[in-house]
């Protein structure tokens, strides 16, 4: 599929997958905005299409809150897997892939060429700065936060900016679009609360404890970022992105730490062994 090709489906439990357009087609976000308010997924593919990292966590993500509300679905979680399937078998390469499932019970698959972030991202680290922009519902992956945080996102692209992490009362909780992880004294801390919980950052906090980190459940104070000795974002897209500097201010020696290596190589390793077939 050429890189600039992004697809869209709706799915239904009578007709199966029904290709279908939108006036604005450029990217994931602008297809979200054209299509009624609900909640969504994102994820990669692995082993060209076959394999998910948690897929099964990301479906519960977005079928819960239906659930919660009795929304009538039109497609279950099991035909939802189905239409993956046989959606991803004319991908020759991995996918990135959104799927939404709107406050009316419809569900649709976004999908578009995965286009990996350049070795030197993991290698360099990136900057990232910090806003005020807050989601409505954290634990709820909604996609009014993509309409509402649209001026945002636009302007971090301006300026070449990597991500924009969420301050609330000074404290950073997460990234627009990631989960935040800082290393402080030998432990590894990340907010629990405020925060949606990404699939991904999960697993990276499984991994943390597996390599004999302690895990310190609160969120960093913007003033203790000069004290930093690493810092990374999470998502399932990127997975685990070493941040080296907030706002004006470098993170550690302005270059991604032991820790953060070691945890890259270690997430590595866990998809090899865990993306589960779709």
């Amino acid at each position: 599929m050429p890189e600039n090709v992004i697809k869209l489906w709706e799915l239904s439990s009578t007709i199966g997958g029904k290709k279908i357009n939108l006036p604005e087609m450029s990217t994931l976000d602008a297809i979200t905005r054209q299509l009624p308010p609900g909640y969504y997924s994102t994820f990669r593919t692995f082993d060209e299409g076959k394999r998910v990292l948690g897929l099964q966590a990301h479906i519960r993500r977005l079928y819960e809150p239906a659930d919660m509300q009795d929304v009538k679905v039109v497609v279950n979680a099991d035909a939802l897997r189905k239409y993956l399937r046989n959606i991803l078998r004319d991908y020759s390469n991995e996918a990135r892939v959104r799927v939404i499932l709107t406050g009316e019970g419809k569900v649709y698959v976004v999908i578009e060429a995965l286009n990996l972030l350049p070795p030197e991202i993991y290698l360099e680290g990136v900057k990232v700065v910090t806003t005020a922009v807050q989601r409505k519902n954290p634990r709820l992956k909604s996609t009014d936060f993509i309409s509402t945080s649209k001026s945002t996102r636009a302007e971090i692209s301006r300026r070449n900016v990597f991500e924009a992490l969420l301050v609330r009362n000074g404290a950073i909780l997460e990234g627009m679009t990631s989960n935040f992880f800082y290393l402080m004294n030998g432990e590894l801390g990340t907010a629990r609360h405020n925060i949606l919980l990404g699939v991904t950052r999960r697993i990276v906090l499984r991994v943390a404890r597996g390599s004999g980190l302690d895990i310190l459940y609160h969120p960093l104070k913007r003033e203790q970022v000069p004290n930093l000795s690493d810092a990374f974002i999470t998502s399932s897209s990127r997975g685990i992105v070493p941040v080296v500097r907030i706002d004006d201010v470098s993170v550690g020696e302005g270059v991604p730490g032991p820790i953060t290596k070691n945890l890259l190589e270690g997430y590595v390793n866990y998809v090899k062994q865990h993306a589960e077939m779709i």
